[in-house]
């Protein structure tokens, strides 16, 4: 299919998809407009002509020619609008377009020379007069409708792409938040195995909060926004389920205060942060394991701060899966916040640190 072709259909699409949005593209609302429209605009002459002199009587059939040539125009508007461009131009026959609309002129000046014939009453007609104001009139609409046909299919084509952006960036943040639940759940569910497998009272408190966490992630994050209340309450549920499985062997150090301040954040957003840390803080064989979390509110403001140790040597071994959430967060941070974070991730002597500063005030 021919690229303007398709273009045309789009556009096509997007109208009858709007319809439904404005009230401004409904049908009747397009017909009453374009009515008025050209009521007034064939009303002008008899509103601003003939002034400061005696009006001069024009009889019916003069009336009746005046009438029929403006019906006349009114086709020729939508018959290029709606039929040669589409039709004929989009399909980049400009060759037939052209000879299409000189057709058109022949026979416009040959039936508006029949119709001033039939009913006027001009003694003195000058036939050259005639056909140059009547091609001066064609060349007028034929100019007017293709101004109108371009201008507006280039305003629905900038609204498709904007549409199709707003979707793609729908459908994508759908896809990256769908990432998280997974990869969450996979390292959660090792940790009840390592318990299980102790055999250790900690399983079934740990079940229940679990059974919470799977909660927040199905009820409460369907929504594009969430309370960083319900945020951080998700965030240490989860950092305690960590803590329960590692104990004393770990030294986890948590500061979250997500304040009084009634602030909302995108759900599942620090989450892989802290989980990164836990898988890549945690198995460490020369030194103890630590592990820090900070989380702050001033002023619509987030301080997020998380940082753990790391064997130098395992650096670029990792598993295939590693950074999938460091990497899926970055991406969201960059659609949900652009130009309203600040994110910083460095490695420098065994220690990996994460800071993010995101304004929530939206």
């Amino acid at each position: 299919m021919n690229p303007s072709a398709f273009q045309s259909n789009n556009m096509n699409v997007l109208s009858s998809n709007s319809q439904s949005r404005y009230w401004y593209n409904r049908k009747w609302v397009k017909f009453v407009m374009h009515g008025a429209f050209w009521l007034l605009l064939f009303s002008l002459p008899q509103l601003l002509g003939n002034r400061g002199n005696a009006p001069r009587e024009h009889s019916e059939k003069e009336q009746l020619f005046f009438w029929v040539s403006n019906l006349l125009w009114i086709g020729l508007f939508y018959i290029n609008i709606q039929w040669l461009i589409p039709k004929v131009l989009y399909r980049k026959n400009l060759l037939a377009f052209i000879t299409a609309h000189l057709l058109l002129l022949g026979i416009y000046l040959a039936m508006h020379q029949v119709l001033r014939n039939a009913l006027t009453e001009q003694s003195h007609f000058n036939q050259r007069s005639h056909l140059l104001f009547t091609t001066i009139i064609y060349l007028f609409f034929t100019g007017a409708s293709s101004t109108f046909r371009l201008v507006r299919d280039h305003m629905q084509a900038d609204q498709l792409e904007k549409e199709k952006k707003h979707e793609n960036l729908k459908t994508e943040l759908s896809f990256l938040r769908s990432q998280v639940s997974p990869h969450f759940m996979f390292n959660v569910l090792n940790n009840m195995v390592a318990l299980a497998r102790k055999k250790s009272e900690l399983l079934e408190p740990s079940l229940i909060k679990l059974s919470s966490l799977m909660r927040y992630m199905l009820y409460e994050t369907d929504g594009e926004k969430v309370s960083l209340e319900k945020e951080a309450e998700y965030l240490q549920s989860y950092i305690d389920l960590q803590q329960q499985r590692f104990g004393n062997k770990l030294e986890l150090l948590v500061q979250i205060d997500a304040g009084d301040e009634p602030v909302y954040i995108e759900p599942m957003l620090l989450i892989p942060f802290v989980e990164n840390a836990f898988k890549h803080g945690t198995g460490l064989l020369n030194q103890t394991p630590r592990i820090e979390v900070q989380l702050k509110v001033s002023q619509h403001r987030l301080y997020f701060f998380v940082s753990n140790r790391f064997e130098i040597k395992e650096k670029g071994t990792g598993d295939k899966t590693s950074g999938i959430g460091l990497a899926n967060v970055k991406r969201r941070l960059e659609l949900l916040y652009p130009g309203m974070h600040r994110l910083e991730i460095e490695e420098k002597d065994a220690l990996f640190t994460v800071t993010l500063q995101l304004n929530l005030l939206q």
